[in-house]
Protein backbone atom coordinates (compact mmCIF):
# COMPACT_ATOMS: atom_id res chain seq x y z
CA UNK A 1 0.00 0.00 0.00
CA UNK A 2 1.38 3.40 -0.94
CA UNK A 3 1.86 6.18 1.58
CA UNK A 4 -0.90 8.18 -0.17
CA UNK A 5 -3.40 5.34 0.31
CA UNK A 6 -2.43 5.07 3.98
CA UNK A 7 -3.02 8.79 4.49
CA UNK A 8 -6.44 8.61 2.81
CA UNK A 9 -7.49 5.58 4.88
CA UNK A 10 -6.35 7.26 8.08
CA UNK A 11 -8.29 10.40 7.13
CA UNK A 12 -11.43 8.37 6.55
CA UNK A 13 -11.09 6.80 9.99
CA UNK A 14 -10.58 10.13 11.76
CA UNK A 15 -13.38 12.10 10.05
CA UNK A 16 -16.75 11.58 11.84
CA UNK A 17 -19.27 9.81 9.65
CA UNK A 18 -23.04 10.13 9.34
CA UNK A 19 -24.62 7.10 7.64
CA UNK A 20 -21.31 6.43 5.95
CA UNK A 21 -20.81 10.00 4.68
CA UNK A 22 -18.41 12.57 6.21
CA UNK A 23 -20.27 14.61 8.82
CA UNK A 24 -18.64 17.77 7.50
CA UNK A 25 -20.77 17.66 4.33
CA UNK A 26 -24.27 17.98 5.91
CA UNK A 27 -22.81 20.25 8.60
CA UNK A 28 -21.37 22.69 6.07
CA UNK A 29 -24.41 22.64 3.80
CA UNK A 30 -26.81 23.17 6.70
CA UNK A 31 -24.73 26.06 8.01
CA UNK A 32 -24.81 27.70 4.58
CA UNK A 33 -28.60 27.22 4.33
CA UNK A 34 -29.13 28.84 7.74
CA UNK A 35 -26.77 31.67 6.75
CA UNK A 36 -28.90 32.17 3.65
CA UNK A 37 -31.91 32.43 5.96
CA UNK A 38 -30.27 35.29 7.87
CA UNK A 39 -29.70 37.01 4.54
CA UNK A 40 -33.30 36.36 3.44
CA UNK A 41 -32.12 34.28 0.51
CA UNK A 42 -33.85 30.92 1.11
CA UNK A 43 -36.50 30.28 -1.59
CA UNK A 44 -39.87 30.32 0.15
CA UNK A 45 -41.09 27.17 -1.52
CA UNK A 46 -40.61 23.40 -1.40
CA UNK A 47 -36.91 23.59 -2.30
CA UNK A 48 -36.07 26.06 0.44
CA UNK A 49 -38.18 24.23 3.01
CA UNK A 50 -36.54 20.89 2.24
CA UNK A 51 -33.07 22.44 2.47
CA UNK A 52 -33.83 23.63 6.01
CA UNK A 53 -35.58 20.56 7.44
CA UNK A 54 -33.39 17.88 5.82
CA UNK A 55 -30.15 19.47 6.98
CA UNK A 56 -31.30 20.03 10.55
CA UNK A 57 -32.99 16.62 10.69
CA UNK A 58 -29.84 14.80 9.57
CA UNK A 59 -27.87 16.48 12.34
CA UNK A 60 -30.27 16.73 15.30
CA UNK A 61 -31.94 13.31 14.96
CA UNK A 62 -28.76 11.19 15.29
CA UNK A 63 -27.51 13.57 17.99
CA UNK A 64 -30.64 13.02 20.07
CA UNK A 65 -30.28 9.26 19.71
CA UNK A 66 -26.74 9.45 21.10
CA UNK A 67 -27.25 11.76 24.07
CA UNK A 68 -27.40 10.15 27.53
CA UNK A 69 -30.82 9.88 29.19
CA UNK A 70 -32.76 11.53 26.36
CA UNK A 71 -31.77 8.75 23.96
CA UNK A 72 -33.75 6.34 26.16
CA UNK A 73 -37.01 8.25 25.82
CA UNK A 74 -37.23 8.97 22.10
CA UNK A 75 -34.23 11.28 21.91
CA UNK A 76 -34.11 11.78 18.14
CA UNK A 77 -37.81 12.65 17.87
CA UNK A 78 -37.73 14.94 20.91
CA UNK A 79 -34.57 16.68 19.73
CA UNK A 80 -36.01 17.33 16.27
CA UNK A 81 -39.38 18.46 17.59
CA UNK A 82 -38.35 20.66 20.52
CA UNK A 83 -35.05 22.21 19.38
CA UNK A 84 -36.54 24.13 16.41
CA UNK A 85 -39.44 25.26 18.57
CA UNK A 86 -37.03 26.55 21.24
CA UNK A 87 -34.86 28.28 18.63
CA UNK A 88 -37.93 29.89 17.08
CA UNK A 89 -39.12 31.08 20.50
CA UNK A 90 -35.64 32.52 21.16
CA UNK A 91 -35.75 34.41 17.86
CA UNK A 92 -32.85 32.51 16.27
CA UNK A 93 -34.73 31.63 13.09
CA UNK A 94 -35.32 34.49 10.70
CA UNK A 95 -38.73 35.03 9.10
CA UNK A 96 -37.40 33.89 5.73
CA UNK A 97 -36.44 30.47 7.18
CA UNK A 98 -39.80 30.03 8.88
CA UNK A 99 -41.74 31.03 5.77
CA UNK A 100 -39.79 28.55 3.65
CA UNK A 101 -40.58 25.69 6.05
CA UNK A 102 -44.20 26.80 6.34
CA UNK A 103 -44.56 26.77 2.57
CA UNK A 104 -43.34 23.17 2.51
CA UNK A 105 -45.32 21.87 5.50
CA UNK A 106 -48.58 23.77 4.95
CA UNK A 107 -48.88 25.03 1.39
CA UNK A 108 -47.21 21.96 -0.18
CA UNK A 109 -48.59 19.77 2.66
CA UNK A 110 -45.44 17.66 2.89
CA UNK A 111 -46.71 16.19 6.17
CA UNK A 112 -49.67 14.53 4.46
CA UNK A 113 -47.39 13.10 1.79
CA UNK A 114 -45.26 11.50 4.51
CA UNK A 115 -48.32 10.13 6.32
CA UNK A 116 -49.90 8.82 3.11
CA UNK A 117 -46.63 7.10 2.20
CA UNK A 118 -46.36 5.44 5.59
CA UNK A 119 -50.00 4.33 5.54
CA UNK A 120 -50.17 2.99 1.99
CA UNK A 121 -46.68 1.47 2.02
CA UNK A 122 -47.13 -0.32 5.32
CA UNK A 123 -50.60 -1.66 4.51
CA UNK A 124 -49.57 -2.99 1.12
CA UNK A 125 -46.52 -4.54 2.77
CA UNK A 126 -48.49 -6.46 5.42
CA UNK A 127 -49.75 -9.98 5.13
CA UNK A 128 -53.54 -10.05 4.80
CA UNK A 129 -53.92 -12.18 7.93
CA UNK A 130 -51.96 -9.81 10.14
CA UNK A 131 -53.75 -6.78 8.75
CA UNK A 132 -57.23 -8.18 9.32
CA UNK A 133 -56.31 -9.50 12.77
CA UNK A 134 -54.91 -6.13 13.78
CA UNK A 135 -57.90 -4.15 12.49
CA UNK A 136 -60.32 -6.39 14.37
CA UNK A 137 -58.46 -6.05 17.66
CA UNK A 138 -57.54 -2.37 17.79
CA UNK A 139 -60.87 -1.05 19.05
CA UNK A 140 -61.10 -2.68 22.54
CA UNK A 141 -57.77 -1.19 23.74
CA UNK A 142 -58.62 2.15 22.10
CA UNK A 143 -62.06 2.40 23.69
CA UNK A 144 -60.91 1.20 27.12
CA UNK A 145 -57.87 3.47 26.99
CA UNK A 146 -59.97 6.51 26.13
CA UNK A 147 -62.49 5.93 28.93
CA UNK A 148 -59.72 5.35 31.48
CA UNK A 149 -57.73 8.36 30.30
CA UNK A 150 -60.75 10.65 30.64
CA UNK A 151 -61.53 9.41 34.16
CA UNK A 152 -57.93 9.56 35.38
CA UNK A 153 -57.23 12.92 33.72
CA UNK A 154 -60.28 14.56 35.29
CA UNK A 155 -59.44 13.10 38.69
CA UNK A 156 -55.80 14.24 38.66
CA UNK A 157 -56.65 17.70 37.31
CA UNK A 158 -59.24 18.20 40.05
CA UNK A 159 -56.67 17.15 42.68
CA UNK A 160 -54.57 20.12 41.54
CA UNK A 161 -57.40 22.60 42.01
CA UNK A 162 -59.19 22.55 38.65
CA UNK A 163 -62.96 22.25 38.61
CA UNK A 164 -64.69 19.49 36.63
CA UNK A 165 -65.54 21.77 33.72
CA UNK A 166 -61.96 22.96 33.18
CA UNK A 167 -60.48 19.51 33.80
CA UNK A 168 -62.66 17.91 31.13
CA UNK A 169 -62.97 20.57 28.43
CA UNK A 170 -59.62 22.37 28.69
CA UNK A 171 -57.19 19.63 29.73
CA UNK A 172 -58.48 16.16 28.81
CA UNK A 173 -60.48 16.86 25.64
CA UNK A 174 -57.78 18.81 23.72
CA UNK A 175 -55.26 16.00 24.41
CA UNK A 176 -57.48 13.33 22.87
CA UNK A 177 -59.21 15.57 20.32
CA UNK A 178 -57.07 14.55 17.35
CA UNK A 179 -54.59 17.42 17.06
CA UNK A 180 -54.77 21.13 16.33
CA UNK A 181 -56.36 21.32 12.89
CA UNK A 182 -58.72 18.40 13.42
CA UNK A 183 -59.30 18.88 17.16
CA UNK A 184 -58.44 22.22 18.73
CA UNK A 185 -59.80 24.38 15.89
CA UNK A 186 -63.27 22.77 15.68
CA UNK A 187 -63.40 22.56 19.48
CA UNK A 188 -62.73 26.29 19.76
CA UNK A 189 -65.63 27.01 17.40
CA UNK A 190 -67.93 24.68 19.36
CA UNK A 191 -66.94 26.28 22.68
CA UNK A 192 -67.47 29.79 21.30
CA UNK A 193 -70.90 28.86 19.97
CA UNK A 194 -71.94 27.37 23.31
CA UNK A 195 -70.30 29.82 25.74
CA UNK A 196 -69.88 32.97 23.65
CA UNK A 197 -66.72 34.84 22.82
CA UNK A 198 -64.17 34.55 20.04
CA UNK A 199 -62.89 31.12 18.90
CA UNK A 200 -59.32 32.46 18.88
CA UNK A 201 -59.44 32.97 22.64
CA UNK A 202 -60.34 29.32 23.17
CA UNK A 203 -57.55 28.16 20.84
CA UNK A 204 -54.98 29.78 23.11
CA UNK A 205 -56.44 27.89 26.09
CA UNK A 206 -56.67 24.52 24.35
CA UNK A 207 -53.33 24.30 22.54
CA UNK A 208 -51.04 23.99 25.62
CA UNK A 209 -52.71 20.78 26.85
CA UNK A 210 -52.56 19.27 23.36
CA UNK A 211 -48.84 20.04 23.02
CA UNK A 212 -47.85 18.87 26.50
CA UNK A 213 -49.88 15.69 25.99
CA UNK A 214 -48.07 15.07 22.71
CA UNK A 215 -44.65 15.50 24.33
CA UNK A 216 -45.67 13.12 27.12
CA UNK A 217 -46.80 10.61 24.49
CA UNK A 218 -43.43 10.84 22.69
CA UNK A 219 -41.57 10.18 25.95
CA UNK A 220 -43.93 7.30 26.75
CA UNK A 221 -43.26 5.79 23.33
CA UNK A 222 -39.52 6.01 23.94
CA UNK A 223 -39.91 4.26 27.29
CA UNK A 224 -42.06 1.54 25.71
CA UNK A 225 -39.37 0.97 23.11
CA UNK A 226 -36.78 0.48 25.84
CA UNK A 227 -39.12 -1.91 27.65
CA UNK A 228 -39.49 -3.91 24.45
CA UNK A 229 -35.72 -4.18 24.13
CA UNK A 230 -35.53 -5.58 27.66
CA UNK A 231 -38.63 -7.79 27.42
CA UNK A 232 -38.77 -9.08 23.83
CA UNK A 233 -41.78 -11.29 24.55
CA UNK A 234 -43.92 -8.17 25.06
CA UNK A 235 -42.79 -6.55 21.82
CA UNK A 236 -44.11 -7.40 18.37
CA UNK A 237 -41.77 -5.04 16.56
CA UNK A 238 -44.70 -3.53 14.67
CA UNK A 239 -46.96 -6.58 14.73
CA UNK A 240 -50.14 -6.39 16.80
CA UNK A 241 -51.34 -9.98 16.83
CA UNK A 242 -49.34 -12.78 18.43
CA UNK A 243 -50.47 -15.41 15.98
CA UNK A 244 -49.32 -15.70 12.38
CA UNK A 245 -46.13 -14.84 10.58
CA UNK A 246 -43.04 -13.39 12.17
CA UNK A 247 -42.78 -10.49 9.74
CA UNK A 248 -44.68 -7.23 9.56
CA UNK A 249 -43.81 -6.33 6.02
CA UNK A 250 -43.89 -9.24 3.63
CA UNK A 251 -40.42 -9.78 2.15
CA UNK A 252 -40.43 -9.71 -1.62
CA UNK A 253 -40.08 -12.92 -3.55
CA UNK A 254 -36.81 -13.56 -5.39
CA UNK A 255 -38.27 -12.46 -8.71
CA UNK A 256 -39.48 -9.19 -7.20
CA UNK A 257 -36.29 -8.67 -5.23
CA UNK A 258 -34.25 -8.90 -8.44
CA UNK A 259 -36.35 -6.16 -10.02
CA UNK A 260 -35.34 -2.52 -9.60
CA UNK A 261 -38.23 -0.71 -7.83
CA UNK A 262 -40.20 1.72 -9.94
CA UNK A 263 -40.23 4.62 -7.49
CA UNK A 264 -42.32 6.81 -9.78
CA UNK A 265 -45.06 4.17 -9.86
CA UNK A 266 -44.82 3.83 -6.09
CA UNK A 267 -45.31 7.58 -5.66
CA UNK A 268 -48.21 7.50 -8.12
CA UNK A 269 -49.92 4.75 -6.13
CA UNK A 270 -49.54 6.65 -2.87
CA UNK A 271 -50.59 10.05 -4.17
CA UNK A 272 -53.24 8.58 -6.47
CA UNK A 273 -54.96 6.76 -3.60
CA UNK A 274 -54.90 9.95 -1.54
CA UNK A 275 -56.46 11.95 -4.38
CA UNK A 276 -59.15 9.29 -4.78
CA UNK A 277 -59.74 9.52 -1.02
CA UNK A 278 -60.11 13.30 -1.33
CA UNK A 279 -62.67 12.75 -4.09
CA UNK A 280 -64.53 10.18 -2.00
CA UNK A 281 -64.52 12.63 0.91
CA UNK A 282 -67.14 14.65 -0.95
CA UNK A 283 -69.48 11.65 -0.91
CA UNK A 284 -68.68 10.03 2.42
CA UNK A 285 -68.42 12.19 5.57
CA UNK A 286 -64.96 10.94 6.55
CA UNK A 287 -61.63 12.81 6.26
CA UNK A 288 -59.30 11.85 3.42
CA UNK A 289 -56.58 10.46 5.78
CA UNK A 290 -59.11 7.93 7.07
CA UNK A 291 -60.48 7.10 3.63
CA UNK A 292 -56.99 6.44 2.26
CA UNK A 293 -56.57 3.77 4.96
CA UNK A 294 -59.84 2.15 3.88
CA UNK A 295 -58.84 2.27 0.21
CA UNK A 296 -55.43 0.75 0.90
CA UNK A 297 -56.99 -2.02 3.01
CA UNK A 298 -59.49 -2.84 0.26
CA UNK A 299 -56.72 -2.91 -2.34
CA UNK A 300 -54.76 -5.34 -0.18
CA UNK A 301 -57.73 -7.55 0.68
CA UNK A 302 -58.89 -7.96 -2.92
CA UNK A 303 -55.42 -8.08 -4.49
CA UNK A 304 -56.05 -5.06 -6.72
CA UNK A 305 -52.34 -4.55 -7.33
CA UNK A 306 -49.86 -7.29 -8.25
CA UNK A 307 -47.10 -8.04 -5.76
CA UNK A 308 -44.49 -6.29 -7.91
CA UNK A 309 -46.47 -3.04 -7.84
CA UNK A 310 -47.02 -3.31 -4.08
CA UNK A 311 -43.24 -3.62 -3.80
CA UNK A 312 -42.88 -0.24 -5.53
CA UNK A 313 -45.02 1.42 -2.85
CA UNK A 314 -43.03 -0.35 -0.14
CA UNK A 315 -39.79 0.93 -1.71
CA UNK A 316 -41.00 4.54 -1.41
CA UNK A 317 -42.17 3.78 2.14
CA UNK A 318 -38.70 2.48 3.03
CA UNK A 319 -37.02 5.69 1.85
CA UNK A 320 -39.41 7.98 3.72
CA UNK A 321 -39.36 5.89 6.92
CA UNK A 322 -35.56 5.70 6.96
CA UNK A 323 -34.45 9.12 5.80
CA UNK A 324 -37.27 11.68 6.10
CA UNK A 325 -38.85 11.18 9.52
CA UNK A 326 -36.38 13.36 11.45
CA UNK A 327 -36.59 16.15 8.82
CA UNK A 328 -40.38 15.99 9.04
CA UNK A 329 -40.09 16.41 12.81
CA UNK A 330 -38.02 19.57 12.26
CA UNK A 331 -40.81 21.00 10.14
CA UNK A 332 -43.40 20.10 12.75
CA UNK A 333 -41.39 21.78 15.49
CA UNK A 334 -41.08 25.01 13.51
CA UNK A 335 -44.65 25.21 12.22
CA UNK A 336 -46.89 23.32 14.66
CA UNK A 337 -45.33 23.69 18.12
CA UNK A 338 -45.87 27.22 19.48
CA UNK A 339 -43.76 27.16 22.64
CA UNK A 340 -45.01 30.52 23.90
CA UNK A 341 -48.52 29.09 24.38
CA UNK A 342 -47.17 26.24 26.48
CA UNK A 343 -44.99 28.43 28.69
CA UNK A 344 -47.91 30.75 29.44
CA UNK A 345 -49.76 28.05 31.43
CA UNK A 346 -46.88 25.84 32.54
CA UNK A 347 -47.12 24.59 36.12
CA UNK A 348 -46.30 21.26 37.81
CA UNK A 349 -49.97 20.45 38.38
CA UNK A 350 -50.92 21.21 34.79
CA UNK A 351 -48.10 19.06 33.39
CA UNK A 352 -48.89 16.16 35.73
CA UNK A 353 -52.58 16.29 34.80
CA UNK A 354 -51.74 16.20 31.08
CA UNK A 355 -49.22 13.39 31.55
CA UNK A 356 -51.73 11.35 33.55
CA UNK A 357 -54.09 11.28 30.55
CA UNK A 358 -51.35 9.86 28.35
CA UNK A 359 -50.03 7.35 30.89
CA UNK A 360 -53.51 6.05 31.68
CA UNK A 361 -54.18 5.50 27.98
CA UNK A 362 -50.85 3.73 27.42
CA UNK A 363 -51.21 1.46 30.46
CA UNK A 364 -54.77 0.52 29.58
CA UNK A 365 -53.80 -0.25 25.99
CA UNK A 366 -50.94 -2.39 27.29
CA UNK A 367 -53.15 -4.41 29.66
CA UNK A 368 -56.14 -4.80 27.34
CA UNK A 369 -53.88 -5.66 24.41
CA UNK A 370 -52.19 -8.42 26.38
CA UNK A 371 -55.58 -9.77 27.47
CA UNK A 372 -56.77 -10.19 23.86
CA UNK A 373 -53.63 -11.84 22.46
CA UNK A 374 -51.95 -8.70 21.11
CA UNK A 375 -48.36 -7.68 21.69
CA UNK A 376 -48.90 -5.32 24.65
CA UNK A 377 -46.19 -2.80 23.74
CA UNK A 378 -47.49 -2.38 20.20
CA UNK A 379 -51.08 -2.18 21.49
CA UNK A 380 -50.02 0.54 23.95
CA UNK A 381 -48.25 2.45 21.16
CA UNK A 382 -51.16 2.73 18.75
CA UNK A 383 -53.52 3.45 21.67
CA UNK A 384 -51.36 6.28 22.99
CA UNK A 385 -51.43 7.87 19.53
CA UNK A 386 -54.96 8.97 20.45
CA UNK A 387 -53.28 11.50 22.74
CA UNK A 388 -51.04 12.94 20.03
CA UNK A 389 -51.31 15.99 17.78
CA UNK A 390 -53.14 14.26 14.94
CA UNK A 391 -50.94 13.11 12.08
CA UNK A 392 -48.18 15.32 13.49
CA UNK A 393 -48.28 13.41 16.76
CA UNK A 394 -48.47 10.01 15.10
CA UNK A 395 -45.24 10.64 13.20
CA UNK A 396 -43.49 11.88 16.37
CA UNK A 397 -44.74 9.10 18.63
CA UNK A 398 -44.01 6.25 16.24
CA UNK A 399 -40.63 7.77 15.41
CA UNK A 400 -39.68 7.73 19.10
CA UNK A 401 -40.72 4.07 19.25
CA UNK A 402 -39.20 3.15 15.86
CA UNK A 403 -42.58 1.73 14.81
CA UNK A 404 -43.49 3.61 11.64
CA UNK A 405 -45.17 0.45 10.31
CA UNK A 406 -47.93 0.97 12.90
CA UNK A 407 -49.00 4.16 11.11
CA UNK A 408 -52.29 2.76 9.68
CA UNK A 409 -53.46 1.69 13.14
CA UNK A 410 -52.19 4.92 14.70
CA UNK A 411 -54.14 6.95 12.14
CA UNK A 412 -57.33 5.06 12.98
CA UNK A 413 -56.69 5.68 16.67
CA UNK A 414 -56.07 9.37 16.10
CA UNK A 415 -58.68 10.16 13.45
CA UNK A 416 -61.61 8.04 14.63
CA UNK A 417 -60.85 8.71 18.29
CA UNK A 418 -60.37 12.42 17.63
CA UNK A 419 -63.57 12.89 15.64
CA UNK A 420 -65.56 11.01 18.28
CA UNK A 421 -64.06 13.19 21.01
CA UNK A 422 -64.79 16.46 19.21
CA UNK A 423 -68.41 15.50 18.51
CA UNK A 424 -69.01 14.32 22.08
CA UNK A 425 -67.34 17.39 23.63
CA UNK A 426 -69.30 19.78 21.38
CA UNK A 427 -72.53 18.18 22.58
CA UNK A 428 -71.52 17.99 26.24
CA UNK A 429 -70.45 21.62 26.53
CA UNK A 430 -73.88 22.70 25.30
CA UNK A 431 -75.54 20.45 27.88
CA UNK A 432 -73.26 21.28 30.83
CA UNK A 433 -72.60 24.90 29.87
Amino acid sequence: MSSTDKIRRTARRTVPLLDGAPLTIPLALTALVLLAGFRGAIPENMIGGLAVIVGLGMLLGPLGNRLPVISRIGGGALMCLLTPSILLYAGVFEGNTVRAVTALMKQANFLYFVIATLVVGSILGMSRKLMVGGLIRIFPPLLAGTVTAVAVGIGVAMLFGNDFHRALFYIVVPIIGGGIGEGVIPLSSAYAAALGGDPGDYVAELIPAAIIGNIAAIITAGVLRRLGERRPRLDGGGRLVREGRNDTLVPPTDSIADREPNYALGVLMITGLFVIAALTEKLIPLPAPVLVIILAVLCKLFGIFPASVEADARAVYAIIARHFIFPTMIGLGIVYLPLDNVLSVLSPGYVIACASVVLAMALTGFLVGRAIAMYPIDAALFTVCHSGLGGTGDVAILSAADRMNLMPFAQISTRIGGVSTVITAAWLIRVLG
